[in-house]
């Protein structure tokens, strides 16, 4: 090989490193990890990682996205939370969450049953809160399409299965496959009874864009670390309490313990698009 051969193959290298080193730098501003840990839940290990919320990304959608319908039985302040369970239950988790978000997905995925057995026990109310950070962070439009397919599924009265759905079926985060409306409705055929022309056309239409855009503006006006945000009464325990970190236990213990003396709820309302209330259903993953 010539001296200038050498020299330009030296040239070479040297350009595509700097062209690594800066598409790493591009990748560090655009995500943003502020918390990162292992915690052991059902003997698995669950990253718990806290994705921070994408400042300056604030947007009620009530204009871009069309007019701000929330879903049926939409409650809390402005009609942001979903809810499930007895309302009478002694205690309320409140959870905001993101589909594309894979320390949501840890956490959903090993917490699921425990949760669905305290709300129907009735010992746990639940407050579902979307947010979309991913798709600000990484880009795309997969938390919001996925939001918004959700939130569908709350108006057939199917939410958490739909929900359990998402996150058994998650992509890998920087796939944006939720992106694809199609892939969503394909989902749906997961849960008995979605997949319906109304449920289609809600997806579809994007009926819900400009809630779920409101719903992740109030997220980033919360002042949340990040998501998941897990709330037992108002208090974090998500990725931990105090000095405990979640598991199954000590999440069973601390509903034990913020219930003590009080009976379990009882009041169930009717779910949107049935008749009287049932109980959530484990979906096909």
């Amino acid at each position: 090989m010539s001296e200038n051969q050498e020299r330009k193959r030296v040239a070479r290298e040297r350009l595509q490193q700097e062209q690594a080193r800066e598409k790493a730098r591009e990748k560090r501003r655009r995500t943003v990890i502020v918390a990162s840990a292992v915690v052991a839940v059902l003997g698995l290990a669950a990253v718990v990682g806290l994705v921070a919320a994408n400042a300056g990304k604030e947007d009620d959608g009530a204009t871009e996205a069309g007019p701000l319908l929330a879903p049926s039985g939409a409650q809390g302040e402005e009609q942001l939370a979903i809810p499930v369970g007895a309302t009478d239950a002694p205690s309320t988790l409140t959870i905001w969450e993101d589909f594309r978000c894979p320390a949501c997905a840890q956490f959903e995925n090993a917490l699921r049953d425990t949760i669905h057995e305290l709300e129907e026990a009735g010992q746990i109310k639940i407050e579902y809160h979307l947010a979309t950070i991913i798709d600000g962070n990484m880009g795309g439009s997969g938390s919001l399409r996925a939001a918004n397919a959700a939130a569908c599924a709350q108006d057939a009265g199917k939410f958490v299965e739909y929900h359990d759905v998402l996150y058994m079926n998650q992509p890998p985060e920087p796939d944006d496959a939720f992106a694809d409306n199609g892939r969503l409705i394909e989902l749906a055929g997961k849960v008995e009874g979605l997949d319906t022309p109304g449920f289609r056309s809600c997806v579809e239409e994007g009926k819900h864009d400009a809630w779920v855009n409101k719903s992740n503006a109030a997220f980033q006006a919360g002042g949340f670390r990040g998501t998941p945000t897990v709330l037992l009464n108002g208090e974090s325990v998500f990725p931990t309490k105090g000095n405990e970190q979640i598991s199954v236990a000590n999440f069973k213990k601390w509903v034990k313990e913020a219930n003590k003396n009080k009976p379990p709820g009882s009041r169930r309302p009717a779910e949107p698009g049935a008749e009287g209330s049932a109980s959530p259903q484990t979906p096909a993953s």
